[in-house]
């Protein structure tokens, strides 16, 4: 996905957290009249980023609390200072937001808030490499440790490198700009952004007025170097287990494949769907949710004119019944190598 999470270019503006708000995360207000947030809540924000979702909570309420999680530290760094403002009501620490059910007791959470993607932060920074608008280095990655996308685009084979770009960036041209990446990485390594939008832009055929030819590509390798998929599924499944009865669940994604998981776990978990006719003796556990978003909540005219970025978005909301947790893993999710056979890919 290419949009970013935070709206930047926000005149900042005081909240009762303290500091100005100098991001404003797409879909706020919806995603907030829908968290519900009442004063003696503990909510948790598993994609902290520049802080948007999580002031928006701690203003909302006085007294409501909040769990920030982010596993990058340029974004936990920037948000001490929110720390330090909130006086003792907000908590953050570094760690991926598939971890929220280590960070709270279980059935004691009143909402989980997911802002799934790379943040604006992140994309705007030609040091991560997450975006081809500037030359950098060809890392992506969201967090400081693991492989980076140079490590998978240097070792990975051809037909996984081809079975990835088309499963996560939807890319019809995946199996020409799979060999074009072999066949050039043979000559030098692909270090850089540049070159590698370079090498995408010889092999995908486009029209002006078209999305950048690398688009995709560079979601996909984005999307696998992080984990995303299984990252979001491993947090649905997390905030399942955590919220109490009548907490809330609000995800915002910007991709296809993510959206499509959100609604799949949601439906599920709502009761959607009959037992199979084939299986009769299957008892289906009771709903341990219930949806509150019959449509994803998309963003309006005046949200589009101020940040383009949000077009892509969609937000999904649901309550807690006071089922038990399912104990099934999330269904829908792709069938991708996973990163270590990449870098033994060859």
């Amino acid at each position: 996905m290419t949009a970013g999470r935070d709206t930047p270019g926000q005149e900042a503006r005081a909240g009762v957290a303290g500091g100005p708000a100098r991001h404003i995360p797409v879909l706020a207000r919806p995603a907030l009249d829908l968290l519900a947030v009442t004063n003696d809540g503990l909510y948790i924000d598993g994609t902290f980023g520049a802080g948007g979702y999580t002031r928006a909570i701690l203003d909302a309420a006085p007294g409501a609390r909040v769990i920030a999680l982010d596993r990058d530290q340029t974004a936990i760094a920037a948000g001490w200072g929110l720390v330090e403002a909130a006086g003792g009501r907000l908590t953050l620490i570094e760690s991926c937001f598939s971890d929220l059910g280590d960070v709270a007791a279980p059935a004691t959470v009143a909402g989980v808030v997911l802002d799934i993607g790379v943040s604006s932060m992140q994309i705007d920074d030609p040091e991560r490499g997450f975006s081809f608008r500037f030359d950098g280095p060809l890392d992506m990655r969201m967090g400081q440790d693991g492989p980076s996308a140079a490590d998978l685009v240097a070792h990975a084979s051809e037909r996984d490198l081809a079975d990835v770009i088309f499963q996560l960036g939807e890319e019809r041209h995946s199996r020409a700009v799979a060999r074009a990446i072999v066949k050039a990485r043979a000559d030098a390594p692909i270090v850089t952004t540049a070159r590698l939008a370079e090498i995408v832009a010889r092999v995908v055929r486009h029209k002006p007025g078209d999305i950048h030819p690398a688009t995709r590509t560079f979601q996909a390798l984005r999307m696998m170097v992080n984990d995303e998929l299984g990252e979001l599924a491993r947090a649905l499944v997390a905030a399942e287990r955590v919220l109490a009865p009548g907490g809330r669940l609000v995800v915002v994604s910007f991709h296809s494949l993510e959206d499509r998981l959100v609604k799949t776990f949601l439906a599920g978990r709502a009761g959607g769907g009959g037992v199979s006719r084939h299986r009769p003796e299957t008892v289906r556990p009771d709903p341990s949710f219930s949806i509150l978003t019959k449509r994803p909540i998309t963003a309006d005219d005046p949200e589009l004119i101020e940040n383009p970025r949000a077009r892509s978005a969609k937000l999904r909301a649901a309550e807690r019944t006071g089922a038990a947790a399912w104990t099934s893993a999330p269904a829908g999710l792709p069938p991708l190598p996973t990163l270590d056979d990449m870098l033994r890919g060859g």
